[in-house]
Formats: C-alpha cells, structure tokens, sequence
C-alpha cells in the first residue's frame, strides 16, 4: 500500500508517542503535530482504512505490524538523516533534526545505506 509523507509523519509520531507515554490516542496527535482533532481524525481514519493503525472502542491507537514496520523505517531514517548532517556536515542539531523530516521522505534507498555506512565507519 503508498502510504504519503503526511502519513509517514503521522506514523512516526504515533510510534514516538507510544514510547513515551505507551498510549496513543487523536488529541495527543494533534498536540503534538499542532494540528486540529477534526484533521487528526481524519488522518486515522485513512491510515486504519489502509491497515497501518487500529482504533479500539475507547480511541486508543496502536499501530499494527505493517504500521510499525514504516513508522520505524521512517524513524530510523529520521534520526539517522539528522546524525549524518550533524556529524559529518556540522550542521546544527535543530537544523538537522528540521532538515531530516523532509529529506527523510525523498531519499532514495541507495543514499540512505551509504549515509548510514557512513555513520558506523
């Protein structure tokens, strides 16, 4: 299934969610993206509608096998994307960390590997 960037950035943040508080529901979502609950919503519906989420009765999500596979590959891409500028360019934290979230969506596979060849020589 494609899967868009917003949808990528919403699983990762689903995945960063839960490893910080173990639950996740819309309205922790939204507070953290700043996004409204109606666009949140929205959003889960698609992604449990495409078989990356699940909703039980009381709004708790949790991301299903196929779900956490992309959102740690998208998170993995994310920090390591942010160590290599950091530390190989010099690029600031901030600015890496901002500068990943959006190289993270568009870098091909090839590069990827390289950088993290990189960062573990």
């Amino acid at each position: 299934m494609t899967i868009y960037e917003s949808g990528e950035d919403y699983l990762e943040t689903i995945l960063i969610l839960m490893e910080r508080n173990g639950s996740v529901r819309s309205i922790d979502i939204a507070h953290e993206l700043g996004f409204s609950k109606p666009s949140i919503s929205r959003a889960m519906g698609i992604l449990k509608r495409s078989g990356f989420i699940d909703i039980d009765e009381n709004g708790s999500i949790t991301l299903t096998q196929e779900g956490l596979k992309k959102a740690a590959s998208v998170y993995e891409r994310h920090n390591l994307i942010a160590d290599y500028l950091e530390t190989a360019l010099g690029v600031g934290r901030e600015t890496a960390l901002e500068d990943a979230c959006r190289i993270e969506h568009i870098i091909s596979d090839e590069s990827f590997e390289k950088m993290k060849a990189f960062l573990k020589e």
